[in-house]
């Protein structure tokens, strides 16, 4: 049985599906499609041009399906599609399409956490997570079981590959390749994201797989694109082979990775090899 709460404002245009629930000062706008199941908590808003799947729990004053923040947005924007039991957490936002006829979409399983952001025209995937505070801008696309930590912002028209690993704070301005973890700090892939791909259930011939492919693309002597080509002949058929297929394409270019040399800490004391004879020179010298 669906439940409204008496300050909640529905449109009588909203399209509700079975067992809805819709909490305290909700504000449902007109042409709003919610599927069976949905769970609305308080003060959450979905605007109009909003169609949501079954079995979503949208938290506390959340905006779905707001206007693009585009100096120039047009009057009739696009629209936005939620897949199925996605949790939406508090204050978090979601914008649809920029222009009529396009879409911001969002897939199955995702998790949104407090104050995430999607931008207008991004294609999020399924099982996706972006935890607090991460900021996606517009036309950004997120495969399958991506997860991006805290507070990383992504630049538009950016990607990010199935399985991947963003670390917090990190700042993406190109491509992050599948199946890889990109160091917050310093926003270079680190190597593959194991535990991820583990968690996952890839069996150990197919990390072997990724291992080859991921030393073909960042540790040979080969250009990107022979790179990418090589992995294309010596994987087909195989998820390693993802590599090439999402990377080929790539407009922005792709975030390489962290030099193997190590990185002394600022705070780290420098060691001097001091010779024999060489101290006794230098007090000498000092006096």
């Amino acid at each position: 049985m669906t439940e409204i709460h008496p300050t909640a404002l529905v449109s009588p245009q909203a399209r509700l599906g079975a067992d809805v629930q819709i909490g305290p000062f909700c504000v449902i706008e007109a042409g709003v499609e919610i599927g069976d199941r949905c769970r609305l908590e308080s003060f959450v808003t979905i605007k109009t041009g909003s169609k949501i799947g079954c079995d979503n729990k949208i938290s506390d004053h959340a905006v779905i399906g707001g206007g693009a923040q585009h100096i120039r947005a047009p009057e009739n924007p696009g629209s936005l599609i939620i897949g199925d039991r996605n949790q939406i957490r508090e204050f978090a936002t979601v914008h649809r399409a920029l222009h009529a006829g396009e879409l911001t979409v969002i897939g199955n399983d995702c998790l949104l956490m407090v104050q995430a952001h999607i931008g207008h025209d991004s294609i999020i995937g399924n099982n996706v997570i972006l935890t607090n505070n991460v900021l996606v801008a517009g036309h950004v696309v997120i495969e399958d079981r991506a997860y991006v930590s805290g507070a990383v912002a992504i630049h538009q028209f950016c990607r990010v590959g199935r399985n991947a690993m963003v670390g917090g704070q990190a700042h993406v301005v190109q491509d992050v390749p599948p199946y890889v973890t990109v160091d917050g700090c310093s926003s270079l892939v680190v190597g593959l994201n194991l535990v991820g791909l583990k968690r996952n259930n890839f069996d150990a011939a197919t990390i072997r797989d990724l291992k080859k492919a991921y030393r073909i693309l960042y540790r040979s002597n080969l250009t990107n694109g022979e790179a990418l080509e090589k992995i294309r002949m010596d994987f087909a058929g195989s998820p390693a082979g993802h590599f090439h297929t999402f990377l080929a394409p790539s407009k922005r270019g792709f975030i390489q990775a962290r030099s193997r040399g190590r990185q002394r800490p600022v705070d780290e004391p420098v060691k001097l090899r001091v010779l024999p004879g060489e101290l006794t020179e230098n007090v000498r010298q000092a006096g």
